[in-house]
């Protein structure tokens, strides 16, 4: 299927088959995408669950207001998280990346407060979930990306050092009668003329 296929028939699902669950291979797949995810200087700050056991991923889902109900109902819930301790950020590049890239960070990162260097990294995670549902609509696997989340209550279940939540994906296949699918209630987005402009 063509990607602007992908883009017209991909949704946020609002409701899950619950006996539906994604294969194994599926779901290695989909790890090794978000392995290859692109970020700034290939600084990737992030660490991603993939959540399947029941009892996880119902206290999540009580950790996550109306969403609760269609994380109970997804195959998988993905947890996406940022470094937060940004001395640990730094000994990660300087053991993984090329000069360049450390020198880059040092020379116009580094100098910023921490809070904007948090927020830099969390931006590159953002850069992730793109990657992610794309890859989920490549696959036929339906998705919901939430930050309607208790994000400290994430953080205390998954007991995360060094790292902090910013966002989850719901991941399964829809209920058939779900009713945000295309089909039955179609996308509404703002004119192309209105958000794009050439020069």
């Amino acid at each position: 299927m063509h990607f602007s296929d992908l883009a017209k028939t991909r949704y946020t699902t609002k409701n899950y088959d619950p006996n539906q669950k994604i294969s194994d291979s599926n779901v290695q797949q989909l790890k090794e995408i978000l392995r290859l995810s692109p970020s700034s200087i290939n600084s990737q700050p992030w660490k991603v669950f993939f959540i399947e056991d029941e009892k996880t991923k119902n206290e999540l889902a009580d950790a996550s207001y109306w969403n609760a109900q269609r994380i109970k109902d997804a195959s998988h819930l993905v947890v996406f998280t940022a470094i937060d301790d940004v001395e640990k950020f730094e000994q990660q590049i300087n053991e993984n990346l090329p000069v360049g890239s450390v020198n880059y960070y040092n020379n116009f990162l580094k100098p910023l407060p921490e809070t904007e260097i948090r927020s830099w990294l969390q931006h590159q995670v953002y850069l992730s979930l793109g990657f992610f549902l794309s890859a989920c609509a490549s696959m036929e696997i339906d998705s919901t990306p939430m930050e309607g989340i208790q994000n400290e209550e994430y953080d205390r279940i998954l007991q995360l050092n060094g790292y902090k939540t910013l966002f989850a994906v719901a991941v399964g296949y829809r209920n058939p009668e779900d009713s945000n699918q295309p089909s039955l209630n179609p996308k509404s987005r703002l004119p192309l003329d209105q958000i794009i402009q050439s020069i």
